[in-house]
């Protein structure tokens, strides 16, 4: 007999409340990949260590990344009657300070805690701890917390523990409704497509539910290839069972019975976390046929997609997934009407399908509360760059990036000027500091000259060479491109070899006419999104740092000093003689006399910079 969800989540509460109540101490080790990359695994064997020699009452678990993961490795201690710590920078060396300080004593640490989690973060009313704030007080966890609300609070390896916080609530009241009335509940949320287009999602179920009876599918986009680009794998490793159960409703209300989910293979941490979470499904009851006693039925499978960035766009995805090459095909149809195997088949990335449960949890217009007229809802970025503050971060759609930046992101580092901020991935523009009040939603990224995406956002300060930017964004697409359609396959290699030509002092005025000509031919002619936004981040520093490519070609110089071909490397008066420049020069370019000032031949030099890198007096300068 299949146990009801709202029997599973009561045990699951009682289980939570139970280790609370026995007087163990709890940890929880951000684990996900870049938890891990910093250290985490070391961290974790630290605290397993401590329990073990000192005999502690100690329960140590994985949670996924709770967002900054500039402080990474980052570790929440629960200790019985005290409220619960979140500490950063914590590797190996810390957590004897940790244990002995505050798990073993009464000194919290407050040397390493990032905040106390307050009601926000589901901590206790009034939770405060003498010199450590409260967690929803820092920069970059201060902001509503909808999609990411348990990423770094549970375990993502523990069915319970999604339970136990309102865990498929969603997907019970879904249920109760008609498929229809889920539909309007996302088409009151205002919920729109976060993979980057920004389409209304009710609209798209409601093409794809008024087709003809017969078999439909439901595709989870889970090819996140975007450099930089971080915000589905960190969702997924810390709350895979957020995306299952909005595939689930998403299937209720579509009438579909099977589920895919195409993820990238370079994925593996996630990849293992859906799996086991899949499987944690089948043992509840929640797949398969006539599921809590209902007349759904519904089976989810993954698919590994092997790393090509067309295969984000949905039509080459379902070639992907049909067997064939991840190549693009013509719309319309669209996927909604004819998609996989010829059958209607919504496509939507993690981040709106992991958002639908919360919709159907608190109701579309509690939802639609939060963001801007146009854009409802929050979104979740991957924050990094030239910024002090990078990792996971969720603002309200509307948010301007000049509080991304500087409140969120903390400013840039070293406190250098910012020059530009580029959004949504490699197909995305480049935005100046003078539009840093643009706010964060889909139609003014639009009119700025570039897009939302699914969420990547760099920052760059003012070492940064736009052209040099430009080249490096359209390198990645260039060479991504399917090849199926001229306008992107010669059309970005032709943009690309002007570039090189640019930064490489050999550039000449009519270029720049050029460059504007084929990048709009290419964004008019090109057959799928990837071609058609691939000419942004050339448009957008064409149209706002128009100067640097002008620097390039007549005067032969990089401002920013970064081209190599453009650049001058000379010593100053500053110059004790200490020849550390010389000792660190890999070609033998600089000569002198110890005590006195070195000389760097120009034209043995091969701009490497290693020598301005290795100069402690700034004695070298950049021309």
């Amino acid at each position: 007999m299949t146990v009801s969800l709202a029997e599973q989540r009561a045990q699951a509460v009682a289980q939570r409340d139970a280790e609370a109540r026995n007087g163990r101490t709890q940890v929880l080790v951000g684990a996900a990949t870049c938890g891990q990359a910093a250290g985490a695994l070391g961290t974790m064997a630290a605290f397993e260590a401590a329990q073990a020699n000192r005999g502690l009452a100690l329960t140590v678990r994985k949670a996924g990344c709770f967002g900054p993961c500039y402080l990474e490795p980052l570790v929440l201690v629960r200790k019985p009657g005290a409220p619960a710590v979140l500490y950063g920078n914590v590797r190996q060396h810390a957590v004897h300070g940790i244990v002995e300080r505050w798990i073993q004593g009464d000194d919290p640490c407050a040397d390493l805690a990032v905040g106390v989690l307050d009601e926000a973060f589901g901590g206790a009313a009034g939770a405060r701890l003498d010199g450590i704030p409260p967690l929803s007080a820092h920069p970059m966890l201060g902001g509503p917390r909808l999609v990411l609300r348990n990423c770094g609070l549970i375990d993502p390896a523990d069915f319970g523990h999604y339970l136990a916080r309102d865990g498929y609530v969603g997907f019970e009241r879904a249920l109760r409704l008609a498929p229809q009335d889920v539909i309007d509940a996302v088409r009151v949320a205002g919920l729109r497509g976060r993979g980057g287009a920004g389409f209304p999602t009710a609209t798209k179920w409601q093409i794809c539910r008024d087709q003809p009876p017969g078999p439909r599918y439901l595709i989870c986009n889970a090819d996140e290839g975007d450099p930089g680009a971080f915000m589905n794998r960190s969702l997924i490793e810390g709350d895979p069972h957020a995306l299952l159960e909005g595939m689930l409703i998403a299937g209720y209300a579509l009438g579909v019975a099977q589920g895919l989910i195409y993820i990238r293979a370079e994925y593996p941490l996630a990849v293992r976390r859906l799996k086991a979470a899949i499987e944690q499904l089948r043992e509840a009851g929640l797949l398969g046929p006539r599921i809590q006693g209902s007349d759904f039925s519904f089976e989810l499978q993954i698919r590994e997609g092997a790393g090509a960035f067309v295969c984000g766009e949905e039509t080459a995805l379902i070639a992907s997934i049909e067997g064939e090459r991840g190549m693009p095909r013509p719309k319309p149809p669209f996927p909604a009407v004819a998609g996989l195997w010829g059958r209607p088949t919504i496509i939507n990335n993690v981040e709106t399908l992991a958002t639908v449960p919360l919709v159907l949890r608190v109701g579309g217009e509690a939802y639609a509360a939060f963001g801007s007229e146009r854009s409802k809802g929050t979104k979740t970025f991957a924050l990094a760059g030239k910024v002090k503050h990078t990792g996971l971060i969720e603002v309200p759609l509307g948010t301007s990036l000049r509080r991304i930046v500087f409140d969120v992101g903390g400013g840039i580092l070293d406190d250098r000027a910012v020059k530009a901020v580029q959004t949504g991935g490699p197909s995305g523009g480049c935005v100046p500091a003078s539009l840093l009040d643009t706010p964060v939603d889909y139609e003014a990224l639009v009119s700025a000259g570039t897009i939302m995406g699914s969420g990547g956002l760099i920052v760059m300060d003012e070492d940064s060479c736009m052209v040099d930017v430009a080249q490096f964004f359209l390198s990645f697409t260039e060479k991504e491109s399917c090849g199926k359609c001229p306008p992107c396959r010669v059309g970005t290699k032709q943009m690309l070899t002007i570039l090189e030509r640019i930064t490489a002092g050999q550039g000449r005025l009519d270029d720049l006419e050029r460059l504007e000509a084929i990048a709009v031919t290419v964004q008019t002619g090109s057959l799928c999104g990837l071609g058609q936004s691939a000419p942004s981040p050339v448009l957008t520093t064409l149209r706002y740092f128009r100067d640097e490519y002008l620097a390039h070609i007549v005067e032969h110089r990089c401002p920013a000093g970064v081209c190599p071909a453009l650049v001058t490397y000379e010593v100053n008066d500053l110059c004790n003689g200490c020849s550390l420049c010389a000792r660190m020069c890999p070609v033998d370019a600089i000569t002198g006399e110890r005590g006195k000032p070195y000389v760097i031949d120009d034209k043995a030099c091969i701009r490497c910079g290693a020598c301005a890198d290795a100069c402690n007096y700034d004695a070298i300068v950049v021309h």
